[in-house]
């Protein structure tokens, strides 16, 4: 009999998980993305970048948005915004 190890890693939600997904539920993404040019040069996509804004907004921590990826450093970006 094998036992096998698993490595688990947890990262904070908090609320955060339920405004991305009722963003997922109006498809805000797709909405913004749909509405305006999209270079191939970005990594992130206009639809994203106002969801991670949003998610800011109503992050209860009054932080200005040069201090975004500070912020965003311990999320689940990829679950909360998505790939990119």
């Amino acid at each position: 009999m094998t036992t096998q190890a698993y490595e688990y890693e947890t990262q904070r939600l908090d609320h955060l998980g339920i405004v991305a997904g009722i963003c997922q539920r109006i498809n805000l993404i797709k909405l913004i993305d749909g509405s305006l040019p999209s270079p191939m040069e970005r990594k992130v996509s206009c639809g994203q970048a106002t969801q991670a804004m949003v998610l800011n907004a109503l992050g209860l921590t009054g932080r200005a948005l040069y201090l975004m990826p500070e912020y965003m450093e311990n999320k689940p970006v990829d679950l909360l915004i998505g790939a990119g």
